[in-house]
């Protein structure tokens, strides 16, 4: 057990790393809020109304003081310097708020590494002298991500930019926006109503422009050059056996041999190559789709752990804070601290934290490596002080 914990240190080392990351952008730490920059809502109710009311409604408007009380809404006006505001932890919509927040964060970081991934196998492209993939592939292939889902990431900053307080409830869905840019209908415009319809018309079909352009150019391409290839290598022996070369024997034998080396070169077969491009052309385009909707398992994740750090809080430690002050309180949280700690170590840590790896790995391998990594390169050597003495042992 030691040996795998060791041999993964380092993936633990980021992951726990990243969890805070999480935990602070989110402002959420064992299902409590720290306020450290202080709430940016302010209350303008009286002490009687805090009393008499179980729940009360903050009013996203402007908030205003005057001489006697404070008027109007109950917002600052100016966002929380990082992370989430401590007052949502209070309020009975939270789960509705952060919900949207984290979709559209898992959607946003999706896309954000899939076209990283993209890009990385122009690197692959250039590095194996592979040129005709890079513009037969990897350029159809930024652009339609770019066309379809980038599109969608900018229209998500675009409505938490435009839409406030006053203007949310009518402020469209962006799945329904989308979905209505494929059908060319028009629902609702998140900005001037004509150049939001061109637009989306463009991106359509410039993103299925790039299916063709992926699937049928690089294959007769392809074959060009192998035809042209196929026509020198006959003429060149057409010639050699006519005698219309005049070279010595040394240099006529070295072109039987090259001709020879080239007849045993694999075969170009057209319908392999069209048929291989068709898949990884399907593969990629609705790839696009369903590897974007499987980063919402971050969202998931995460709704599924700060549901389990509520529930661990409500029954198990707020139970231990609402005894009575004094020795028998003190004694009391101690005895329950035990099994707070027990839970939140084997199922916020241990188990959410080996499912948490595991939805990454899956991540990583399929939604971002499929986008560059074919195993047909080098095989992966890690560096080793253990192989390297080897090797010089065996040198000397």
């Amino acid at each position: 057990m030691w040996n795998i914990m060791f041999a993964g240190r380092y993936i633990i080392l980021l992951m726990g790393i990243f969890s805070i990351y999480t935990g602070l952008i989110y402002n959420d730490v064992f299902s409590k809020s720290i306020n450290v920059f202080g709430s940016h809502w302010g209350s303008n109710y009286t002490d009687d109304d805090l009393l008499n009311n179980k729940m009360i409604q903050m009013d996203p408007g402007k908030y205003k003081v005057n001489a006697l009380r404070p008027t109007g809404g109950n917002y600052y006006m100016t966002p929380y310097p990082f992370g989430i505001d401590p007052v949502w932890q209070l309020s009975k919509n939270k789960l509705t708020f952060l919900n949207s927040y984290k979709m559209k964060l898992s959607v946003i970081l999706g896309v954000l590494q899939m076209l990283f991934g993209v890009v990385l196998s122009a690197f692959n492209h250039m590095y194996f002298r592979r040129y005709i993939n890079i513009f037969f592939e990897f350029i159809p292939q930024v652009i339609f991500l770019v066309m379809l889902f980038g599109y969608l990431c900018v229209l998500i900053f675009w409505k938490w930019f435009k839409y406030d307080a006053d203007s949310s409830s009518g402020a469209p869905s962006l799945l329904i926006t989308l979905i209505d840019m494929f059908m060319q209908k028009s629902y609702k415009n998140l900005y001037d109503p004509q150049i939001q319809n061109i637009l989306q018309k463009v991106f359509v079909i410039v993103a299925v422009l790039c299916i063709p352009w992926m699937l049928f150019i690089k294959p007769f391409v392809l074959r060009s050059k192998n035809n042209r290839k196929v026509r020198r290598m006959n003429d060149r022996q057409a010639a050699i056996e006519e005698g219309d070369i005049n070279r010595p024997n040394g240099r006529a034998g070295a072109a039987k041999s090259n001709s020879s080396h080239d007849e045993h070169e694999e075969k170009f077969e057209f319908g392999e190559v069209f048929i291989h491009q068709a898949i990884h052309t399907i593969d990629y385009c609705l790839g696009c789709i369903s590897n974007t909707a499987s980063y919402l398992r971050l969202w998931a994740l995460s709704l599924a752990h700060s549901q389990l750090s509520d529930v661990l809080w409500t029954m198990v430690m707020r139970n231990a804070l609402n005894v009575v002050a004094g020795n028998v309180g003190g004694i009391t949280l101690f005895v329950i601290f035990a099994p707070w700690a027990f839970l939140t170590v084997a199922i916020l840590l241990v188990m959410e934290g080996l499912s948490a790896f595991l939805h990454a790995l899956r991540l990583h391998w399929v939604e971002f490596q499929n986008k560059f990594y074919t195993g047909s390169g080098y095989l992966f050597a890690p560096f080793s002080f253990k192989v390297i003495l080897e090797q010089l042992e065996g040198v000397e």
